[in-house]
Protein backbone atom coordinates (compact mmCIF):
# COMPACT_ATOMS: atom_id res chain seq x y z
CA UNK A 1 0.00 0.00 0.00
CA UNK A 2 1.11 3.70 -0.85
CA UNK A 3 0.51 4.54 2.92
CA UNK A 4 3.14 1.94 4.25
CA UNK A 5 5.73 3.26 1.80
CA UNK A 6 5.61 6.76 3.36
CA UNK A 7 8.75 6.98 5.41
CA UNK A 8 7.77 9.38 8.16
CA UNK A 9 4.20 6.97 8.74
CA UNK A 10 6.26 3.70 9.23
CA UNK A 11 8.75 5.42 11.48
CA UNK A 12 6.38 6.23 14.02
CA UNK A 13 4.48 3.55 13.94
CA UNK A 14 7.35 1.20 14.53
CA UNK A 15 8.40 3.77 17.38
CA UNK A 16 4.78 3.09 18.47
CA UNK A 17 5.49 -0.54 18.38
CA UNK A 18 8.63 -0.62 20.38
CA UNK A 19 6.69 1.56 23.45
CA UNK A 20 4.05 -0.74 23.22
CA UNK A 21 6.30 -3.80 23.46
CA UNK A 22 8.41 -2.35 26.03
CA UNK A 23 5.00 -1.27 28.59
CA UNK A 24 3.51 -4.98 27.46
CA UNK A 25 6.83 -6.94 28.73
CA UNK A 26 6.78 -4.17 32.20
CA UNK A 27 2.79 -4.68 32.72
CA UNK A 28 3.49 -9.00 32.22
CA UNK A 29 6.69 -9.06 34.49
CA UNK A 30 4.66 -6.84 37.26
CA UNK A 31 1.55 -8.78 36.94
CA UNK A 32 -0.31 -10.89 33.88
CA UNK A 33 -3.23 -9.54 34.24
CA UNK A 34 -2.38 -5.90 33.49
CA UNK A 35 -0.03 -7.39 30.74
CA UNK A 36 -3.07 -8.71 29.06
CA UNK A 37 -4.76 -5.12 29.87
CA UNK A 38 -1.71 -2.86 28.38
CA UNK A 39 -1.44 -5.36 25.35
CA UNK A 40 -5.36 -4.92 24.49
CA UNK A 41 -5.33 -0.90 25.13
CA UNK A 42 -1.88 -0.51 23.09
CA UNK A 43 -2.99 -2.80 20.02
CA UNK A 44 -6.75 -0.04 20.37
CA UNK A 45 -4.40 2.88 20.49
CA UNK A 46 -2.13 1.39 17.65
CA UNK A 47 -5.44 0.78 15.70
CA UNK A 48 -7.12 4.24 16.63
CA UNK A 49 -3.47 5.92 15.10
CA UNK A 50 -3.11 3.79 11.65
CA UNK A 51 -6.91 4.93 11.22
CA UNK A 52 -6.51 8.26 12.20
CA UNK A 53 -3.25 9.15 10.15
CA UNK A 54 -5.06 7.06 7.15
CA UNK A 55 -7.59 8.81 7.06
CA UNK A 56 -5.62 12.43 7.21
CA UNK A 57 -3.52 10.68 4.56
CA UNK A 58 -6.21 9.92 2.11
CA UNK A 59 -7.22 13.92 2.57
CA UNK A 60 -3.93 14.97 2.11
CA UNK A 61 -3.77 12.56 -1.35
CA UNK A 62 -7.18 13.66 -2.47
CA UNK A 63 -6.24 17.42 -1.65
CA UNK A 64 -3.02 17.06 -4.08
CA UNK A 65 -5.25 15.14 -6.63
CA UNK A 66 -7.11 18.21 -6.94
CA UNK A 67 -4.52 20.02 -7.16
CA UNK A 68 -3.14 18.21 -9.88
CA UNK A 69 -6.20 18.45 -11.90
CA UNK A 70 -6.30 22.59 -11.50
CA UNK A 71 -2.62 22.51 -12.29
CA UNK A 72 -3.94 20.64 -15.65
CA UNK A 73 -6.95 22.94 -16.27
CA UNK A 74 -9.22 21.03 -15.01
CA UNK A 75 -12.89 22.58 -13.47
CA UNK A 76 -13.04 21.53 -9.64
CA UNK A 77 -16.15 21.85 -8.10
CA UNK A 78 -15.92 23.50 -4.39
CA UNK A 79 -18.26 21.51 -2.22
CA UNK A 80 -18.87 23.58 1.28
CA UNK A 81 -19.34 20.43 3.48
CA UNK A 82 -15.40 19.61 2.37
CA UNK A 83 -14.57 22.79 4.58
CA UNK A 84 -14.11 21.53 8.38
CA UNK A 85 -12.15 22.55 11.81
CA UNK A 86 -8.24 21.37 12.41
CA UNK A 87 -5.30 22.41 10.15
CA UNK A 88 -6.25 20.06 6.52
CA UNK A 89 -9.47 22.08 6.98
CA UNK A 90 -7.47 25.21 7.18
CA UNK A 91 -5.21 24.22 4.35
CA UNK A 92 -7.73 22.94 2.36
CA UNK A 93 -9.53 26.14 2.46
CA UNK A 94 -6.83 28.00 1.31
CA UNK A 95 -6.15 26.15 -1.53
CA UNK A 96 -9.83 26.24 -2.83
CA UNK A 97 -9.73 30.39 -2.43
CA UNK A 98 -6.48 30.47 -4.30
CA UNK A 99 -8.09 28.29 -7.08
CA UNK A 100 -10.81 30.44 -7.15
CA UNK A 101 -8.37 33.57 -7.45
CA UNK A 102 -6.61 31.60 -10.24
CA UNK A 103 -9.94 31.20 -12.10
CA UNK A 104 -10.85 34.42 -11.87
CA UNK A 105 -7.15 35.72 -13.01
CA UNK A 106 -7.58 32.92 -16.36
CA UNK A 107 -10.67 34.32 -17.33
CA UNK A 108 -9.83 37.73 -16.57
CA UNK A 109 -6.18 37.33 -18.70
CA UNK A 110 -8.94 35.42 -21.75
CA UNK A 111 -10.84 38.64 -21.26
CA UNK A 112 -8.03 40.92 -21.75
CA UNK A 113 -6.58 39.09 -24.69
CA UNK A 114 -10.28 39.09 -26.57
CA UNK A 115 -10.29 42.81 -25.62
CA UNK A 116 -6.81 43.80 -26.95
CA UNK A 117 -7.82 41.34 -30.06
CA UNK A 118 -10.91 43.71 -30.56
CA UNK A 119 -9.47 46.72 -30.34
CA UNK A 120 -6.11 45.88 -32.60
CA UNK A 121 -8.96 45.11 -34.90
CA UNK A 122 -10.91 48.30 -34.47
CA UNK A 123 -7.71 50.14 -34.96
CA UNK A 124 -6.83 48.56 -37.85
CA UNK A 125 -10.44 49.26 -39.54
CA UNK A 126 -9.91 53.40 -38.17
CA UNK A 127 -6.54 53.56 -40.15
CA UNK A 128 -6.66 51.43 -42.95
CA UNK A 129 -10.14 53.78 -44.18
CA UNK A 130 -7.85 57.06 -44.33
CA UNK A 131 -4.88 55.23 -45.50
CA UNK A 132 -6.87 53.98 -48.37
CA UNK A 133 -8.10 57.24 -49.23
CA UNK A 134 -4.26 58.55 -48.88
CA UNK A 135 -3.47 55.58 -51.49
CA UNK A 136 -5.56 56.72 -54.18
CA UNK A 137 -4.75 60.91 -53.50
CA UNK A 138 -0.81 59.79 -53.94
CA UNK A 139 -2.15 57.72 -57.15
CA UNK A 140 -3.90 61.31 -58.35
CA UNK A 141 -1.31 63.29 -57.57
CA UNK A 142 1.65 61.19 -59.72
CA UNK A 143 -0.90 60.85 -62.44
CA UNK A 144 0.37 63.24 -65.33
CA UNK A 145 -1.09 66.26 -66.45
CA UNK A 146 -2.55 67.51 -62.50
CA UNK A 147 -2.99 70.83 -62.54
CA UNK A 148 -2.04 72.71 -60.33
CA UNK A 149 -5.01 73.94 -58.48
CA UNK A 150 -5.98 70.21 -58.33
CA UNK A 151 -2.59 69.20 -56.64
CA UNK A 152 -3.20 72.08 -54.22
CA UNK A 153 -6.98 70.75 -54.00
CA UNK A 154 -5.46 66.79 -53.01
CA UNK A 155 -2.34 67.86 -51.04
CA UNK A 156 -5.00 69.85 -48.91
CA UNK A 157 -6.86 66.46 -48.55
CA UNK A 158 -3.81 64.71 -48.00
CA UNK A 159 -2.77 66.68 -44.58
CA UNK A 160 -6.36 66.47 -43.92
CA UNK A 161 -6.73 63.09 -43.66
CA UNK A 162 -2.74 62.73 -42.64
CA UNK A 163 -3.84 65.43 -38.98
CA UNK A 164 -6.68 62.97 -38.39
CA UNK A 165 -4.71 60.05 -38.15
CA UNK A 166 -1.91 61.47 -35.78
CA UNK A 167 -5.12 62.87 -33.97
CA UNK A 168 -6.04 59.22 -33.63
CA UNK A 169 -2.67 57.90 -33.29
CA UNK A 170 -2.61 60.69 -30.61
CA UNK A 171 -5.79 59.68 -28.51
CA UNK A 172 -5.16 56.15 -28.58
CA UNK A 173 -1.96 56.71 -27.14
CA UNK A 174 -3.34 58.91 -24.28
CA UNK A 175 -6.34 56.46 -23.77
CA UNK A 176 -3.40 53.65 -23.13
CA UNK A 177 -2.20 55.47 -20.91
CA UNK A 178 -4.88 56.00 -18.87
CA UNK A 179 -5.76 52.44 -18.97
CA UNK A 180 -2.54 51.41 -17.90
CA UNK A 181 -2.97 53.16 -15.37
CA UNK A 182 0.25 55.60 -15.39
CA UNK A 183 -0.63 58.85 -15.67
CA UNK A 184 -0.82 60.93 -12.39
CA UNK A 185 -3.45 63.27 -11.96
CA UNK A 186 -2.80 66.51 -10.76
CA UNK A 187 -4.99 67.92 -7.61
CA UNK A 188 -5.21 71.84 -8.33
CA UNK A 189 -8.10 74.06 -7.50
CA UNK A 190 -9.36 76.99 -9.84
CA UNK A 191 -12.53 78.61 -10.02
CA UNK A 192 -14.84 77.12 -12.50
CA UNK A 193 -15.24 80.53 -14.45
CA UNK A 194 -11.38 79.78 -15.79
CA UNK A 195 -12.31 76.11 -16.43
CA UNK A 196 -15.26 76.62 -18.61
CA UNK A 197 -12.92 79.02 -20.16
CA UNK A 198 -10.21 76.63 -20.73
CA UNK A 199 -12.48 73.89 -22.55
CA UNK A 200 -14.34 76.47 -24.54
CA UNK A 201 -11.32 78.52 -26.09
CA UNK A 202 -10.15 75.99 -29.19
CA UNK A 203 -14.04 75.83 -29.50
CA UNK A 204 -14.81 79.34 -29.83
CA UNK A 205 -14.23 79.68 -33.63
CA UNK A 206 -16.02 77.30 -34.71
CA UNK A 207 -19.04 78.00 -32.90
CA UNK A 208 -18.70 81.38 -34.10
CA UNK A 209 -19.06 80.22 -37.86
CA UNK A 210 -21.54 78.22 -37.17
CA UNK A 211 -23.57 81.20 -35.61
CA UNK A 212 -24.43 79.06 -32.36
CA UNK A 213 -24.68 80.72 -29.04
CA UNK A 214 -22.76 79.70 -26.00
CA UNK A 215 -24.55 80.39 -22.89
CA UNK A 216 -22.15 79.92 -20.01
CA UNK A 217 -23.33 79.91 -16.38
CA UNK A 218 -20.04 79.38 -13.75
CA UNK A 219 -19.79 79.64 -9.66
CA UNK A 220 -18.06 78.09 -7.28
CA UNK A 221 -14.30 76.46 -7.80
CA UNK A 222 -13.12 72.79 -9.36
CA UNK A 223 -10.22 70.43 -7.66
CA UNK A 224 -8.59 68.12 -9.90
CA UNK A 225 -6.12 67.84 -13.09
CA UNK A 226 -6.95 70.71 -15.12
CA UNK A 227 -4.83 69.78 -18.11
CA UNK A 228 -6.68 66.10 -18.21
CA UNK A 229 -10.51 67.95 -17.64
CA UNK A 230 -10.09 70.02 -20.31
CA UNK A 231 -9.53 67.90 -22.61
CA UNK A 232 -12.39 65.80 -21.51
CA UNK A 233 -14.71 68.40 -21.33
CA UNK A 234 -13.90 69.97 -24.65
CA UNK A 235 -14.70 66.35 -26.28
CA UNK A 236 -18.06 66.83 -24.53
CA UNK A 237 -18.66 70.43 -25.60
CA UNK A 238 -17.45 69.66 -29.21
CA UNK A 239 -20.07 66.51 -29.62
CA UNK A 240 -22.93 69.02 -28.47
CA UNK A 241 -21.51 71.62 -31.13
CA UNK A 242 -21.46 69.26 -34.25
CA UNK A 243 -24.74 68.11 -33.52
CA UNK A 244 -26.49 71.66 -32.50
CA UNK A 245 -27.91 72.85 -35.65
CA UNK A 246 -26.35 76.73 -37.30
CA UNK A 247 -27.67 79.22 -34.96
CA UNK A 248 -28.47 76.99 -32.34
CA UNK A 249 -27.71 77.18 -28.17
CA UNK A 250 -25.28 75.30 -26.11
CA UNK A 251 -25.98 76.03 -22.43
CA UNK A 252 -22.58 75.09 -19.36
CA UNK A 253 -23.84 75.53 -16.07
CA UNK A 254 -20.79 74.96 -13.66
CA UNK A 255 -21.77 74.84 -9.76
CA UNK A 256 -20.23 73.46 -6.67
CA UNK A 257 -21.54 71.94 -3.38
CA UNK A 258 -20.66 70.00 -0.71
CA UNK A 259 -20.72 66.63 -2.57
CA UNK A 260 -19.54 67.22 -5.82
CA UNK A 261 -18.39 69.74 -8.31
CA UNK A 262 -21.06 69.58 -11.38
CA UNK A 263 -20.59 70.21 -14.94
CA UNK A 264 -23.68 70.37 -17.27
CA UNK A 265 -23.95 70.75 -21.05
CA UNK A 266 -26.88 70.98 -23.00
CA UNK A 267 -27.69 71.92 -26.71
CA UNK A 268 -31.18 71.85 -28.73
CA UNK A 269 -29.89 69.62 -31.12
CA UNK A 270 -31.33 66.83 -32.69
CA UNK A 271 -30.47 64.89 -29.29
CA UNK A 272 -29.37 61.00 -29.27
CA UNK A 273 -30.72 58.18 -30.59
CA UNK A 274 -32.20 55.99 -28.51
CA UNK A 275 -30.21 53.06 -29.89
CA UNK A 276 -27.18 54.99 -29.28
CA UNK A 277 -27.70 56.31 -26.07
CA UNK A 278 -26.81 53.36 -24.25
CA UNK A 279 -23.42 53.29 -26.07
CA UNK A 280 -22.15 56.65 -26.87
CA UNK A 281 -19.27 55.97 -24.67
CA UNK A 282 -18.12 52.76 -25.74
CA UNK A 283 -14.82 53.19 -27.80
CA UNK A 284 -14.98 53.12 -31.83
CA UNK A 285 -19.02 53.87 -31.47
CA UNK A 286 -20.70 55.68 -34.04
CA UNK A 287 -23.95 56.52 -33.64
CA UNK A 288 -26.16 57.29 -36.69
CA UNK A 289 -25.79 60.62 -36.77
CA UNK A 290 -22.24 60.81 -36.54
CA UNK A 291 -20.01 62.63 -38.97
CA UNK A 292 -18.19 60.02 -41.25
CA UNK A 293 -15.01 61.56 -40.43
CA UNK A 294 -15.78 60.81 -36.64
CA UNK A 295 -13.49 57.82 -35.39
CA UNK A 296 -15.98 57.30 -32.10
CA UNK A 297 -13.31 57.91 -29.42
CA UNK A 298 -13.61 61.41 -28.66
CA UNK A 299 -16.42 60.47 -25.92
CA UNK A 300 -14.42 57.49 -24.64
CA UNK A 301 -11.69 59.27 -23.95
CA UNK A 302 -13.35 61.88 -21.77
CA UNK A 303 -15.13 59.04 -19.66
CA UNK A 304 -12.16 57.85 -19.18
CA UNK A 305 -10.40 60.88 -17.95
CA UNK A 306 -13.80 61.89 -15.86
CA UNK A 307 -14.39 58.25 -14.24
CA UNK A 308 -9.87 57.89 -13.15
CA UNK A 309 -10.59 61.15 -11.42
CA UNK A 310 -12.90 59.66 -9.35
CA UNK A 311 -16.15 61.61 -11.61
CA UNK A 312 -19.28 60.52 -13.67
CA UNK A 313 -20.95 61.08 -16.66
CA UNK A 314 -24.24 60.86 -17.99
CA UNK A 315 -25.56 61.51 -21.04
CA UNK A 316 -29.52 62.04 -21.91
CA UNK A 317 -31.93 63.36 -23.99
CA UNK A 318 -34.24 66.37 -23.57
CA UNK A 319 -37.88 66.96 -24.68
CA UNK A 320 -38.92 68.33 -26.85
CA UNK A 321 -35.46 68.01 -28.89
CA UNK A 322 -31.74 68.16 -27.72
CA UNK A 323 -29.16 66.48 -25.21
CA UNK A 324 -27.49 67.20 -21.65
CA UNK A 325 -24.23 65.71 -21.05
CA UNK A 326 -23.89 65.71 -16.97
CA UNK A 327 -20.59 65.48 -15.29
CA UNK A 328 -20.01 65.68 -11.71
CA UNK A 329 -16.36 64.87 -9.98
CA UNK A 330 -16.38 63.62 -6.44
CA UNK A 331 -14.71 65.01 -3.57
CA UNK A 332 -14.91 61.66 -1.99
CA UNK A 333 -15.25 58.44 -2.33
CA UNK A 334 -18.36 56.91 -4.40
Amino acid sequence: MKFFRNKEIVRILFLQLCLSAAAVITAFLWEARFGFFTLLLSLLFLIIHIASTYRRYKRIYDLSADIDRILHGEEIQVSLSDYQEGELGVLQSEIYKMTIRLREQKQQLQDDKIYLADLIADISHQIRTPLTSINLLVSFLSEPGVTDECRVELTQKLLNLLSRIDWLITTLLKMSKLDAGTVRFKRETVPMEELVREFTAPLLVPVELREQNLVINANGNFTGDIAWTVEAISNIVKNCMEHTPNGGVIGINASENALYSEIVISDNGSGIDAEDLPHIFERFYKGKQSDEKSFGIGLALARTIITSQNGTVKAENLAPNGARFTVRFYKGTI
